[in-house]
């Protein structure tokens, strides 16, 4: 089949090769031309594991191809895929802008049957107004627009699209869905579902999994914080609650807060379109101003280790994307707590195994950037553990307190065992769990 995918970000590149590997023929449509370029080159743009293997294979084979223009790129195309940005807007709703504006755009290019898909993450009512749009210069005859929500995590996303939970279409057209049926058959061979549905409850779906998830999440952070005061260790309720299979052990784990694409801006999102059809959707507010004040909470701890003074100390800093296996910095707590403590006075030595460069562009020379984990620990005051690498599980405690200046650990994603650290004889805070004291504590 030929596909065209217009955006070549996160979602549509992974879309896109994806698709390839699976023996059709895809075009991605990108107005990037420098992002193009190094696509047609061979470059891949973002660092997503197993991704890399699959473009090589499919641009060589010649079923993946790279162009920015529109007109081209959707030549003979039956589906076309819009995985265009929807960011927020100063009022948290998402923009909507270019999905609308390529839309308007294939009004006029259009000739025959397509399914335009909208990929991308959009709010309630979204595939009316593109099929609006579309209907002004279109026959409806030649289209349908339909909703298939992508449920892509960052670091595993070939996975997850390769082999998915469930496929959700939002298509009301016969024709529509017997060609999305093609499509997805392939990735759905070990008989997990596909789901056809209305366009409004497959754009709904997306959204309220998200939200959902995010406030597993936050929920779980209120629960450490509460652990904290009373004297509990999160660890144990975690596994306790994790038990009942009607929770489930997933995103149960505390830690700094969610960050990332997908999380911040979908619940953001979704409380807007309550706002919108006057609903208030009072925990999703929660959920989000919880996961704010969580964004802080290591910064808080290290500030009152020292009595609120930390000018000229300085911190390692392991972990900088939001998450492992990527190099995505959006709304990544690592952000958030550099910032506090630049702000107050600190020096900030970091290291993350991909997010280095993008982290760059953003402190440019404020922090200092080392090659390797343990470069950023010598003679520093104390570290901070941010994200959960594979490679921070198990480092070496013996080089850790030889490059210390002070046995010091702060770890926002509770990565060491608490009697561990007292047998390594580590000063050690993590999230929900109690903290670890030497007979001699360091003081500022």
């Amino acid at each position: 089949m030929d596909i065209a995918i217009v955006g070549t970000g996160y979602v549509g590149l992974v879309s896109g090769t994806c698709f390839a590997e699976t023996g059709n023929n895809v075009t991605c449509v990108d107005i990037d031309e420098a992002k193009v370029k190094k696509m047609q080159a061979g470059e891949v743009p973002i660092y997503e594991p197993g991704l890399e293997v699959l473009f090589h294979r499919n641009t060589k084979q010649g079923r993946l191809h790279f162009t920015t223009d529109l007109a081209a790129g959707i030549k003979n195309a039956k589906i076309i895929f819009l995985a265009l940005p929807t960011p927020p807007g100063e009022d948290g709703s998402a923009d909507l802008s270019y999905v609308l504006n390529v839309a308007e755009q294939l009004s006029f290019i259009i000739s025959e049957y397509t399914v335009i898909v909208d990929k991308s993450t959009v709010p309630v009512g979204t595939a009316e107004k593109v099929h609006e749009i579309l209907a002004k210069n279109l026959d409806e005859s030649l289209f349908d627009v339909v909703s298939n929500p992508e449920f892509l995590r960052e670091g595993v996303a070939v996975d997850d699209f390769m082999k998915p939970d469930r496929v959700v279409i939002g298509t009301d057209s016969e024709r529509a869905q017997k060609l999305m049926r093609q499509l997805y058959e392939p990735f759905v061979r070990q008989g997990n579902p596909i789901y056809f549905m209305d366009e409004r409850s497959a754009e709904m779906t997306k959204y309220a999994a998200n939200s959902y998830l995010a406030t597993r999440i936050s929920f779980m952070n209120e629960i450490a914080n509460l652990c904290e005061k009373v004297g509990a260790n999160v660890d144990m309720v975690r596994k306790g609650m994790g038990s009942d299979s009607r929770i489930g052990k997933r995103f149960l784990f505390p830690g700094v807060g969610y960050g990332g694409s997908c999380f911040p801006k979908d619940v953001q999102a979704l409380f807007k379109t309550s706002k919108q059809y006057e609903y208030n959707f009072k925990i999703l507010d929660s959920v989000m101003n919880v996961n704010t004040l969580q964004k802080e909470v290591l910064a808080d701890k290290i500030l009152k280790y020292y009595n609120g003074d930390i000018s000229g100390k300085v911190f390692g800093v392991w972990g900088l994307a939001f998450k492992p296996n990527t190099d995505d910095i959006r709304e990544a707590p690592a952000l958030y707590i550099i910032k506090k403590l630049v702000e107050n006075g600190a020096k900030v030595k970091v290291f993350d195994p991909e997010a280095m460069e993008n982290v760059k562009a953003i402190f440019g020379d404020d922090i200092t950037y080392c090659s390797e984990q343990y470069e950023a620990i010598i003679d520093a005051d104390a570290l901070a553990i941010i994200t959960e690498w594979g490679v921070f599980r198990n480092p070496s405690f013996k080089v850790m307190k030889e490059l210390l200046n002070n046995p010091v650990i702060f770890d926002g994603r509770n990565l060491y065992d608490v009697n561990l650290m007292k047998d390594k004889g580590f000063y050690y805070q993590s999230i929900g769990r109690p903290t670890v004291t030497q007979e001699q504590e360091v003081s500022a």
